[in-house]
């Protein structure tokens, strides 16, 4: 297998690999929203993943120039609505529903993404892919709800709460068009070029957004603990797990890719279960009921026989390697 072949093999993998990365600042995150604006939270979160990106843009500028007005538009929209917008609405989910609510209705992601590769890319399925999203798909569900019943109940009363819903499933969209357009910039632009790009026109964007609504805390109420955690969700769920993601981009097709994305609610189950209190339930194995165990071994090998068919694409549709 040669190397740009491999590539193409572990694209999926890496994408995979990047949207687990995203589910690690559940905790994190819940914590920041008892006492900070979701604006802010993101504003935050950009700033300290652009004192990276920033340098990196620099050193990529040339390639910049590249970049058509179709790829700059798209360019807007992942960092406005994708990186900005779609986090905000997120964040603010958790104020009205549990964060696995939020979660699992970003499984409506993949169905977005590839209608959208369908249309905007042209790309066609390969023969095989309908049967493994779709196993990726059930699997996937089973591991938010092992029973096969969905759990959104307060005692007897059914409380779907439509705002905190409302906002998850915006999230879901941006999120799942982002994917999509990221792959048309990316047979222009060097990954590294637009990660960067994506949190500096964010933070911007995030600034103007902060400042019309007054969502800057007052001084002296941000604590040490706070800033720690804004940190470890910039360079976890943020900056490095995105440079990974649009690395594994480059070499996989939007509609494979998006199936990859369900690394993100696959790895939120296992987060919760181990590091949000009062998530461990009676009757689980090793934290997980033996429905999710069962759901988690149907998605990884769903996306691994996704790979193979991404390979299986390569010769039509292989992308020259940028570093």
């Amino acid at each position: 297998m040669t190397p740009q072949r491999s590539l193409v093999f572990f694209g999926p993998a890496l994408v995979f690999l990047a949207a687990a990365l995203w589910a690690t600042d559940a905790p994190f995150r819940t914590h920041l929203t008892q006492g900070l604006e979701s604006n802010f939270i993101v504003l935050a979160e950009h700033a300290f993943s652009c004192l990276i990106a920033i340098p990196i843009l620099l050193f990529n500028w040339a390639n910049l120039k590249q970049i058509s007005a179709r790829e700059w538009l798209a360019i807007l929209f992942i960092g406005v609505c994708g990186s900005a917008l779609a986090a905000v609405a997120f964040t603010e989910s958790f104020h009205y529903v549990n964060p696995s609510v939020s979660i699992v209705l970003q499984k409506i992601q993949p169905l977005i993404a590839i209608a959208l590769a369908w249309w905007i890319l042209g790309e066609r399925m390969h023969k095989n892919f309908w049967l493994w999203a779709v196993i990726a798909l059930g699997a996937a569900y089973l591991v938010s709800f092992p029973d096969l019943k969905p759990q959104l109940y307060e005692g007897e009363v059914f409380n779907p709460n439509l705002i905190g819903s409302a906002l998850a499933l915006t999230a879901a969209l941006l999120w799942g068009a982002s994917t999509v357009f990221g792959k048309y910039v990316l047979r222009t632009a060097a990954f590294q070029t637009l990660t960067s790009l994506r949190f500096v026109v964010g933070l911007i964007f995030l600034l103007m957004l902060n400042a019309a609504q007054g969502t800057f805390p007052e001084a002296g109420t941000i604590t040490g603990t706070d800033v720690l955690f804004l940190v470890i969700v910039a360079l976890t769920s943020g900056v490095f797990s995105l440079f990974l993601y649009y690395y594994g981009l480059q070499f996989t097709k939007a509609s494979i890719a998006t199936i990859a994305e369900l690394g993100f609610p696959l790895a939120a189950v296992f987060v919760n279960a181990y590091f949000i209190p009062g998530n461990q339930a009676a009757g689980t194995y090793f934290g997980l009921f033996a429905g999710q165990w069962l759901g988690t071994i149907l998605l990884l090998i769903a996306m691994l026989m996704l790979s193979r068919v991404n390979q299986e694409t390569a010769a039509i549709e292989l992308p020259a390697a940028r570093a």
